[in-house]
């Protein structure tokens, strides 16, 4: 879901295919900068400013905006509309396959805040967890299923590796619904904003970062699976090294990944390591 309807767009027609759904109520669109906590000395990276309703109130907050859109058709569209503005810029490209580092690191320390699409959210969050650049803190709408695999909890269906690095990497918390109905056109279901404010240190300590997220990957390979017959193929051990790893973890030889806590996670990760 990207982009932000309200006034200026004339006859532009959204592009479904980039799951392009407009907002444009400049309340709803005030309270979600407010929720963002973003201010005056703030630089904002915002993914798809649509056709810049919540980039116009970005704008009337923060020190900076530069904004990544996709669609080049609504280049012109938001180039009049926040012209003037010299704290922002709009930039062409694809979150997926931009060249972040080169277009981010001289924004110094930096709030994220993304109408993602749907059917992107997961990599992109992915992306933006992992980004080696100082993120202060990640502030995206999405589908709110979505949302419901970020905050998830162990042994619940919507737990998965989202959740693992999200909660590793942030503090989520949804913070406001807003109904389908709000959009122009409206997608199929509702939606959720979620903050994530970076963490000075995770809450769990890892020796070593890939191997973890290499084992929360294997863990949900198969969900039906236990943890013992995931970690197997994934780390090419045999039966016996694979349970004396779970032993040392102080975990039974029959859990399954989708119980595991994000400090029991760390825990195996230890014991993968010795």
């Amino acid at each position: 879901m990207k982009g932000k309807g309200g006034k200026g767009h004339g006859q532009f027609r959204a592009n479904q295919s980039l799951g392009q759904h407009f907002l444009s109520d400049p309340a709803l669109l005030d309270d979600l900068v407010t929720l963002s906590g973003i201010g005056p000395q703030d630089a904002v990276f915002e993914i798809g400013p649509g056709l810049g309703s919540l980039t116009e109130a970005l704008a009337a907050r923060a020190k900076s905006v530069l904004a990544l859109e996709v669609d080049p058709r609504l280049l012109p569209i938001l180039a009049v509309r926040l012209h003037g503005q010299q704290h922002v810029r709009v930039v062409e490209g694809d979150i997926m396959t931009a060249n972040l580092q080169e277009l981010l690191g001289p924004l110094g320390p930096f709030h994220v805040v993304a109408n993602l699409p749907y059917y992107l959210t997961t990599p992109i969050m992915n992306l933006l967890l992992t980004l080696p650049l100082p993120v202060l803190s990640i502030n995206v709408m999405v589908q709110k299923e979505a949302a419901e695999r970020i905050i998830a909890h162990p042994s619940t269906p919507s737990y998965g590796p989202l959740a693992v690095l999200a909660q590793y990497k942030t503090t989520p918390q949804v913070v406001r619904l807003i109904e389908a109905r709000e959009f122009s056109p409206p997608p199929k279901t509702d939606s959720a904003f979620v903050t994530m404010p970076v963490r000075q240190a995770p809450p769990v300590a890892v020796p070593d970062e890939a191997l973890f997220f290499r084992l929360v990957s294997a863990a949900f390979q198969m969900r039906r699976k236990t943890m013992l017959n995931n970690l197997m193929p994934a780390f090419q051990l045999s039966r016996e090294q694979a349970q004396a790893a779970l032993a040392r973890a102080g975990l039974p030889a029959n859990v399954r990944g989708e119980a595991l806590s994000l400090a029991e996670f760390a825990q195996l990760s230890q014991a993968l390591a010795t």
